[in-house]
């Protein structure tokens, strides 16, 4: 491009022209710089909203992440001699609309409810690769080179835009167990939309289990609905009820999020009062009525807090009296001679053992391990699923778990993770997880040939089936044994398979597993293919934080036992990715990243 000096130059010094078109010049040489600046304004205003909606955390991230890469673009075009020219202006405007665009999601995603952006994640994907695409033209149509942008720069935004473009391809970046578990709260057909443990597991997800992120999400919903409003009614109240789930289980009460006070009346006496961890029940999340690590009642007299009180459920008796006298009717029913008795009790000792710890306690204490043992075994499928899913709930107290194991329990449920119905699989796999906790059971579950079945469910079974089946597999891989015989059973087929197929959701559990299989040299043997290695690297180049920490974590033990598979992380050019984690991903990631660069560099294989 011409330098304005020269062009005062050719046109003979002094005439008025030359000024006329100065004057010119230097307006759209200023008209250039503000634009550039308030790109850098957007950018730098994006890169301040800190931490996001777990449910777009790693699509926020990744999108910052992008936009301050275009800075140095930015930093170079306001250096420059002479205006930048009107096509290129045009770009920049184009640019600045997209990034506009991005800043607003951002905030969206920062301080929007986070259960409208989960109900919304397909909306969400919609609108960023909207973004992605915007971004791409504009920078795809920049006169890189007549305006003299240095080469590391273009290089910079080539990779940039190469990395757009792939992001558009991707489709499905969902969490898909969270999808899951918000459909099924949501169905007014399936009946575990009640199961306070998916509430609980929903609410984790999305960081709504304590009191002042609810009171928080409360505003957020608020604002959404009298703000913006949501079109239609049904997700309105769906946001609503699902809401007020979760204040339930935190001991808040219900609100109607328009009328309420965003303080919940149970508070009105304390506003800045926030429940201290210590004094909620770790299972149910809900405030403890005597913590044993003050006297009873007197934090709550203290801060003028009155503890919420509950109904029973429709016929349940609401005394400790009654409520022992039901379930030890109950556990007596168990071994009626009567099937249809039977069937009714155990599936009441199902409902009550999923409501409480103390009810827990209580059928344990009133004799019901032994007898709902017996009933695994019983023909009819049915009953089988409630005894092995009250076993599940039962397990849940470490205590039960030892009584469970020594009554002899595990042969059985494994022999209904082999031959029962769907959800009695599923959750006979979820039971050899909790009860594998405890080190002794886990040599229990691989002598009695728990292995074999587990590892078919991961490769056959349903969504929830898989995720069941790799929970416990981890926990039993612990055992050195028990990682052997997974080997055996065939666990890395599936297990790659899980790789490959991202729509369960599954990635970070699969490559948790080869992680300890990748252990034991036979397993370094079965996973340690070319393909595999390339797949790593792709984890570590594009995954989620966790997923490159994962990956780095197998490609390490890996990389330690053979350099051979560092040198064909190398050949699938790992190394920048691997600086990148070191410098933005997880503390893990950057431990894990870190060793592997060391071991690059002990090998001299650095490219």
């Amino acid at each position: 491009m011409v330098n304005r000096d020269e062009d005062q130059e050719r046109d003979g010094g002094g005439g008025g022209e030359t000024v006329e078109q100065s004057v010119s010049s230097n307006d759209e040489q200023s008209n250039s710089v503000d634009v550039v600046q308030e790109l850098v304004g957007v950018v730098e205003m994006a890169a301040q909203f800190g931490d996001y909606r777990r449910t777009q955390r790693k699509e926020c991230y990744s999108l910052v992440r992008r936009m301050r890469l275009l800075l140095p673009l930015f930093e170079e075009l306001r250096d420059l001699d002479s205006p930048i020219p009107d096509k290129d202006m045009a770009c920049l405007c184009n640019l600045k609309k997209a990034l506009v665009m991005a800043r607003k999601l951002l905030k969206t995603c920062n301080e929007g409810s986070k259960i409208y952006l989960a109900l919304e994640s397909e909306a969400f994907i919609v609108r960023l690769h909207t973004i992605f695409d915007k971004i791409s033209l504009a920078l795809d149509d920049f006169s890189y080179d007549e305006l003299g942008i240095s080469e590391e720069i273009k290089e910079q935004i080539e990779l940039m835009s190469m990395q757009l473009r792939r992001a558009r391809k991707r489709t499905d970046t969902q969490d898909i167990e969270l999808a899951m578990d918000m459909m099924v709260v949501f169905s007014k057909k399936d009946d575990r939309n009640a199961d306070r443990a998916i509430i609980e597991r929903l609410g984790k997800k999305l960081d709504l289990h304590s009191v002042e992120d609810l009171k928080i999400e409360t505003i957020a919903v608020r604002n959404l609905i009298k703000e913006k409003g949501v079109q239609n009614v049904e997700s309105s109240q769906q946001i609503i009820d699902l809401l007020n789930k979760f204040r339930q289980i935190a001991g808040m009460e219900e609100t109607n999020v328009i009328d309420d006070p965003v303080i919940p009346k149970m508070f009105t006496k304390s506003p800045s009062l926030m429940i201290p961890n210590e004094f909620l029940c770790p299972i149910t999340l809900e405030i403890m009525s005597d913590p044993v690590i003050v006297a009873s009642g007197q934090w709550c007299e203290k801060n003028n807090f009155h503890l919420p009180t509950k109904d029973p459920p429709p016929g349940q008796k609401s005394s400790p009296a009654g409520q022992k006298e039901e379930i030890s009717s109950l556990v007596e029913q168990l071994s009626s001679s009567h099937l249809d008795t039977q069937r009714k009790a155990i599936k009441k000792v199902r409902m009550l053992s999923k409501e409480s710890p103390e009810n827990r306690i209580l059928i344990a204490n009133s004799g019901g391990i032994p007898p709902l043992v017996q009933l695994l075994s019983y023909p009819d499928s049915k009953i089988q699923e409630h005894a092995v899913t009250a076993l599940l709930n039962l397990s849940i107290d470490d205590a039960n778990k030892r009584n469970i194991a020594r009554e002899g329990a595990i042969p059985a449920i494994i022999e209904v993770l082999q031959k029962g119905n769907i959800e009695a699989r599923e959750n006979s796999a979820a039971a050899l997880f909790s009860l594998s906790i405890i080190d002794e059971n886990k040599m229990i579950v691989g002598l009695s040939n728990g292995i074999p079945p587990l590892v078919e469910l991961l490769q056959n079974g349903t969504i929830r089936g898989k995720k069941d089946a790799a929970t416990a597999l981890f926990n039993l891989s612990l055992n050195q044994a028990n990682r052997t015989r997974a080997i055996g059973a065939g666990i890395v087929a599936p297990l790659l398979q899980l790789l490959k197929d991202r729509n369960l959701g599954m990635i970070d559990e699969a490559l948790s597993i080869l992680l300890l299989i990748a252990a034991h040299p036979d397993g370094r043997q079965e996973i340690g293919q070319l393909s595999f290695i390339e797949t790593l690297v792709e984890f570590i180049r594009e995954g989620t934080p966790k997923n490159k920490e994962c990956a780095a974590s197998v490609l390490l033990e890996l990389g330690s036992n053979n350099s051979s598979f560092i040198l064909a992380a190398l050949q699938f050019e790992v190394y920048e990715h691997l600086v990148d984690i070191t410098r933005s991903g997880t503390n893990r990631g950057q431990r894990k990243a870190s060793a592997i660069l060391k071991l690059m560099s002990q090998s001299e294989q650095i490219p």
